[in-house]
């Protein structure tokens, strides 16, 4: 029987394959950005789950050694506060497999999560991402490898649809639910189509929670406290999955848990912006550090109000030395 309305709260804890996780916001699989210090940044703010971004499973089948040391990194305080996963992708069940009992030995994670919504094409012509949502069997087949390989829990995150004119994921799904034996789903309740545009109908959603035996977590469109809430109340997930939306907003986490209120000051994200610079260095080195950084700068310049002349300093930058110098030329260093 689904909760209701004066029983829900995000910050309840549930039951997700035999495990526990504290309460009901979770990051999701940040494709290129998702690595351990992005979601050990969540799991600070009060994530109660956090997901890697994809990887593909071929990659750690055969041994690719800067999937396994950069893409596979688990920090040891990522366990604090709720369970991690690592989330894969691919088409064939035997590298699935196998790919899923490397994670399981190798990094000590709690879940595997599976991709069958991305909707890029150069993953989708493989087979795999959002082109498995026409697939049901093969998407059974890879789930039912992936936890048998890796002995864990098993989610797949999944949208709705491959067009705006077909219901192909809500098949899945079922199937999944029925054939599979996944401890959990994350439904994006767009079109593979529609990418990141258009409102999503969490409507589908509702219909998949009342009808599947597993906990159903709700993706997309959640960019701020409100639009959460929204799709929270609308959906009757159990869970919420925060993805764009706290980019540069770690504090999202804390607000929707009811922990904090209100923006970030100055100072904050100025210290959350020097934390984000030394966990980069300490994950990748200089410089790579330092051209990895380009993405992470605007999220955290918008907040601050920075204006282009810094903007376009900062994505010059071949050193995060040099960033910082940039950030202290324009009076928006920490003093910490």
């Amino acid at each position: 029987m689904s909760e209701t309305a004066t029983e829900r709260s995000l910050r309840d804890s549930w039951r997700l394959g035999g495990l526990t996780v504290p309460n009901r916001v979770v990051l999701a699989p940040l494709a290129g950005i998702g690595n351990w210090f992005v979601r050990l940044q969540a799991k600070r703010h009060g994530a109660g789950l956090c997901v890697s971004e994809m990887v593909s499973s071929f990659a750690v089948h055969h041994r690719n050694e800067r999937t396994l040391r950069e893409l596979l990194r688990v920090h040891p305080d990522e366990r604090a506060g709720g369970p991690t996963a690592i989330q894969l992708f691919g088409h064939d069940p035997d590298v699935m497999r196998s790919a899923a009992a490397t994670v399981a030995q190798t990094t000590g994670v709690d879940l595997i999560d599976l991709n069958m919504g991305c909707p890029v094409p150069k993953v989708c012509k493989t087979g795999a991402g959002a082109a498995l949502l026409r697939d049901p069997g093969r998407a059974v087949e890879l789930a039912v490898a992936a936890r048998e390989g890796s002995g864990l829990p098993v989610t797949v995150k999944l949208r709705t649809s491959r067009t705006h004119d077909d219901r192909d994921g809500i098949e899945v799904a079922r199937r999944l639910a029925a054939d599979a034996g996944v401890a959990g789903l994350t439904l994006h309740p767009r079109s593979a189509t529609q990418r990141h545009k258009g409102f999503p109908d969490y409507a589908l959603v509702r219909q998949l929670v009342e009808e599947l035996p597993v906990p159903i977590v709700v993706s997309g469109g959640l960019q701020d406290a409100a639009s959460a809430r929204e799709a929270w109340e609308a959906s009757g997930a159990a869970a919420i999955m925060l993805a764009r939306g706290s980019l540069g907003n770690p504090w999202l986490f804390a607000e929707l848990l009811g922990e904090r209120s209100g923006e970030p000051a100055r100072a904050e994200i100025l210290a959350e912006l020097d934390w984000v610079i030394d966990r980069a260095v300490e994950h990748l080195g200089e410089p790579r550090a330092a051209r990895y950084l380009r993405k992470f700068y605007p999220w955290y310049l918008d907040r601050l109000g920075a204006g282009a002349a810094e903007r376009d300093a900062l994505q010059r930058t071949e050193t995060t030395a040099g960033a910082r110098a940039v950030l202290a030329g324009a009076g928006l260093a920490s003093a910490a």
